[in-house]
């Protein structure tokens, strides 16, 4: 049965989502916990309520809209993603894949088919990256990966996570003992791809061979402050020299990789900050990222071992901090069958792709089988004012889903 989106409908929609945003910067900027980001938060629950889907809250802040099935008793199918945003970043990552699930419901109540299984949408609180330093709090939550000590994490203020979430008007103690409990058949979820590789290839469809995994890198450099104009070259210990060095390492540890890996310095700070003082404090923030387990391990030592090889020739003493955001996650072969069977099906043409980018699939991954669609991101961008796919594009990638959601809900078993 082929039940496909309409396209007037989800641009529309997506032109409405991207009025709540921090008018005070570029792009669109929904950050976590933010108030334009509580108030588009009640826009999604009035959607998918004039969809049907009677939308709860849980503890966590995952927006939770059901449609019912004949069968109650039946293990669940879900699909989601984000409404939140990076800083400054685009109206497409993650909310694609809401407002494509909201539709699949919606057509799927508005042509009278009717799954045997319960169908879930979920808007789950904050994928992205912020100032805690944890990304996918609420799938980390549904998933019960979601720990005591997340919540004690701090951001630049002092303010603990926890602490953040009340204030959102959530329970951090609740979020901790919220495990999804109901038997999950399978996950699938629509993204933008974030990159190239669709458009390049003029391919419609990704289907998704795996989540990268995600190393971040904290390391401070302790050297000696002195008189930028009196200390000689050869006796400083520069400790914003060391960290710039171990950027270009970072860099040429990435570039390396042999298949799939890439990584990324994103801040240095140093004190005391003044042109005409030596630093004798700095701070790199980096990460490295791959499909690959073994290489990210490899990359880690090399990282290390050469950053320590460097400060300690320049007299500079380091601290590495490594944070493990997420390993590497393969996608469920079975689902991935299912979903390039849809796109083939539907006509469209498909390619298997890896992410290089983290998403809520990679940790919903740990209740079932789980795969995940990409639609073509215009020139790879994303993340940045500039990100943009094509409404055609997005209404292809929402009818794959609807076909692979209502071939999965046919299935006993989406394993063999």
């Amino acid at each position: 049965m082929t039940v496909a989106p309409l396209a007037d409908r989800l641009d529309a929609e997506l032109a409405e989502l991207a009025r709540f945003h921090d008018s005070a910067f570029p792009g669109w900027s929904r950050v976590v916990f933010s108030e334009p980001y509580r108030d588009s938060r009640d826009w999604v629950r009035a959607r998918m309520a004039e969809a049907g889907l009677d939308p709860v809250v849980d503890a966590a802040g995952n927006i939770i809209g059901r449609l019912p099935g004949a069968d109650p008793n039946a293990p669940a199918l879900l699909t989601g993603s984000h409404t939140d945003t990076v800083p400054q970043g685009g109206r497409f990552d993650g909310i694609v894949g809401v407002l494509g699930g909201i539709e699949v419901a919606r057509r799927l109540t508005e042509t009278g088919t009717r799954l045997n299984r319960d169908l879930y949408i979920v808007d789950f609180l904050g994928e992205e990256a912020n100032e805690f330093g944890i990304s996918c709090m609420g799938s980390r939550s549904i998933s019960g990966t979601l720990s005591a000590e997340h919540l004690d994490r701090m951001d630049g203020s002092g303010q603990r996570l926890g602490e953040a979430m009340r204030g959102f008007g959530l329970d951090p103690s609740a979020a901790l003992g919220q495990p999804w409990r109901r038997p999950m058949h399978g996950y699938v979820e629509l993204h933008i791809e974030q990159g190239p590789l669709l458009e390049r290839a003029e391919t419609e469809i990704g289907v998704v061979t795996a989540i990268a995994g995600i190393e971040r890198l904290l390391v401070h450099f302790a050297g000696s402050a002195g008189h930028a104009g009196t200390t000689p070259m050869g006796e400083r210990h520069d400790a914003l020299v060391s960290a710039a060095a171990a950027v270009l390492t970072v860099d040429r540890v990435g570039c390396a990789a042999p298949v799939h890996g890439v990584s990324t310095s994103g801040s240095i700070v140093s004190a005391p900050g003044s042109m005409n003082v030596i630093s004798d404090e700095a701070k790199l923030w980096a990460e490295i990222r791959s499909v690959e387990r073994d290489w990210l391990q490899g990359a880690r030592r090399e990282i290390v071992d050469e950053i320590t090889a460097e400060t300690a020739a320049r007299g500079v003493q380091i601290d590495v901090e490594w944070l493990n955001d997420q390993d590497p996650v393969p996608t469920d072969e079975p689902v991935r069958d299912v979903i390039a069977s849809a796109a083939a099906e539907l006509g469209y043409s498909w390619r298997a792709v890896p992410s290089g980018a983290g998403h809520d699939a990679a940790h919903l991954a740990r209740l079932g089988p789980m795969g995940m669609i990409f639609v073509p991101s215009v020139a790879g961008k994303s993340h940045c004012p500039e990100e943009f796919t094509a409404s055609a594009d997005i209404a292809k990638g929402v009818h794959t889903l609807t076909r692979t959601l209502v071939a999965l809900d046919a299935q006993d078993r989406p394993r063999d």
